[in-house]
């Protein structure tokens, strides 16, 4: 679709009524016999009779100030020529792009919401305009419109009436990068709309845009953007996740993802797909897909990036993280997925340090439901395995922290409270874990691996923390906890975090330490009577108050005579001083 052209003798005729806009007071013409475009100004040189100039806008001509032109003179002006004429002329005239923007913001933008037919052919007009300066105007414009409309129909079938979804299409795929983002952020305003949707969407499925075509007409940039436009879409609401997935948009993911050739191509799809999987109801539809195979595929590819392997890793990760994923997905899937996971695990020499810590953070993202911990535990990759071994081990601050947030998460802390615990077998497995790999230590206990952490960086602490406030909710870790003072003693001591992340994480330590004594048998035990009695104050300090007392300003009396003789000795210091100088 082109702009509107401009009939034989109206160049002419406008470029006239521009001298004449170029008459009205603060708009004179320019001094200067230059030809110039200074800074806040139009200039025109028409073929006409006269050889003279005129500044539209004002700004500095010469020795003098022109003043700007009042709202009246532009909205006769654009009366006269609206903009849809002006964005289709051939801009070969000076300074010509200056006009058209200040018009733009100053007189349509404000208006344009009384005015939607009209606001829909200066859109148009804008969105087919060679210029960039205009064409990011007009996307901005179409937001604007759609922001001030709400969800009134009337703006949706003006809409459609005068073609602009696929002209925002347009300008995503083949704009730069600032217009392709102003343009997605206008498509995704329309998708909130009620009718909206059903423009990217049509019932029938013969819209005059088909993102599955323009994606396989598009260049490898355009299908990323594509890809984004979806993830974007996919978190509007439920109901246009539903229709991506029965327009069979997400295959689109799956195309750019199996061709691994180009590694920044592969890695820019798993990107804005980790991005989609964050959103609630992804699970739902994604893990319907072949996408999860398709990660498996990925970290089993020894001949892909790292950096890929770890994406994928992560993304399985937060699939699996939901309570319901596990009961749509093959099981066969996830145990593919646990293997491959534990085989990267294995791997000794050579180890890339991104993708253990992404293989355990992914872990840790499936343990966090009582269905995934329960897995991860009773599979005979004994995934969970790894989890435990390295949260205590000294093999890199990195993979440390990463393992301990996922030992949090399997033992229950992220879960509600009547969830914690897991089912016998998988609270035997646990159990076996944790003792098996204390015993293979120098540390021989696990309360003595505990206050092994706590006695580590503030980072690490945290993450100790988060560990014991959920593996606390079992007797036998309760035992351990409690034959050792010094673990209380610094889980309440009120000066040991500086941190707000550090104090609420101590507080809900002591929290949980507590929770679990009020309903063990151990509460009523005499020798714990010290312990309990640290627990409960610590508990009623709250995370952030010290021990520290204040101490009040106390005035300071110094005798004349001291004061005197202290000021003859500092003056005597600076005399000194200045005769060595």
């Amino acid at each position: 679709m082109e702009a509107p052209a401009m009939e034989p003798g109206e160049m002419e005729a406008m470029l006239r009524a521009a001298a004449e806009f170029a008459s009205y007071p603060g708009n004179g013409p320019s001094s200067s016999s230059s030809i110039s475009s200074g800074s806040g100004r139009i200039i025109f040189w028409p073929a006409l009779a006269s050889s003279s100039r005129v500044t539209l806008l004002g700004g500095r001509s010469g020795d003098g100030v022109l003043g700007a032109h009042g709202d009246d003179a532009v909205r006769q002006f654009l009366e006269q020529y609206p903009l849809p004429k002006l964005l289709g002329v051939r801009l070969m005239y000076l300074g010509w792009m200056k006009l058209l923007p200040h018009a733009w913001t100053k007189y349509f933008l404000r208006d344009m919401e009384h005015h939607f037919c009209q606001a829909m052919a200066f859109i148009q007009a804008g969105l087919l305009a060679n210029s960039k300066n205009i064409r990011q105007l007009a996307c901005k414009a179409v937001i604007h419109l759609l922001d001030k409309a709400g969800d009134s129909a009337v703006v949706v079938d003006t809409f459609v009436q005068h073609n602009l979804y696929p002209l925002l299409m347009n300008c995503l795929t083949k704009g730069d990068e600032e217009i392709s983002a102003i343009s997605l952020d206008g498509i995704k305003r329309l998708a909130q709309i009620p009718k909206g949707i059903e423009i990217i969407f049509p019932p029938n499925g013969q819209g005059s845009v088909q993102l599955h075509k323009v994606a396989a007409q598009s260049s490898a940039m355009a299908r990323i953007r594509i890809l984004s436009l979806i993830a974007k879409l996919f978190a509007v609401s439920t109901y246009t996740a539903t229709a991506i997935y029965d327009s069979n948009l997400l295959s689109l993911f799956e195309d750019e993802i199996k061709d691994r050739r180009d590694m920044l191509k592969t890695l820019s799809a798993l990107e804005v797909l980790y991005e989609l999987v964050e959103h609630p109801h992804s699970n739902i539809f994604l893990l319907k897909t072949n996408l999860l195979q398709l990660m498996v595929d990925v970290i089993n590819d020894s001949s892909a990036d790292s950096i890929v392997r770890s994406r994928a890793t992560l993304i399985s990760g937060r699939l699996l993280s939901s309570a319901d994923a596990f009961t749509t997905i093959d099981r066969n899937c996830v145990a593919n997925l646990l293997l491959a996971i534990d085989k990267l695990l294995k791997m000794e020499e050579s180890q890339n340090t991104d993708e253990t810590e992404s293989a355990l953070e992914a872990l840790g993202l499936i343990g966090t439901t009582s269905a995934g911990a329960c897995l991860l535990l009773t599979n005979s990759s004994n995934a969970a395995r790894h989890v435990v071994e390295a949260s205590f081990g000294r093999q890199g601050r990195g993979k440390q922290l990463a393992a301990l947030h996922a030992f949090g998460s399997i033992s229950g802390v992220d879960r509600q409270e009547d969830q914690i615990k897991l089912d016998n077998q998988a609270e035997e497995r646990l159990k076996r874990f944790v003792y098996t790999t204390a015993r293979n230590s120098p540390k021989l206990t696990p309360s003595a691996l505990l206050l092994s952490v706590l006695q580590q960086d503030p980072d690490t602490r945290i993450t100790g923390y988060r560990v014991i406030s959920g593996l606390v909710a079992r007797e036998w870790c309760l035992m351990e906890i409690c034959s050792k003072l010094d673990i209380i003693n610094l889980v309440t001591d009120p000066k040991m975090e500086m941190t707000k992340l550090g104090m609420e994480a101590r507080h809900d330590c002591c929290l949980a330490i507590s929770k679990a004594l009020s309903s063990s048998h151990l509460l009523h035990e005499p020798s714990l009577s010290e312990l309990i009695g640290k627990l409960n104050e610590a508990v009623k300090r709250g995370p952030y108050l010290s021990e520290r007392k204040r101490v009040e300003p106390q005035p300071v009396v110094v005798p004349a005579e001291s004061l005197k003789r202290g000021i003859l000795e500092w003056a005597a210091r600076i005399r000194t001083r200045d005769l060595w100088l």
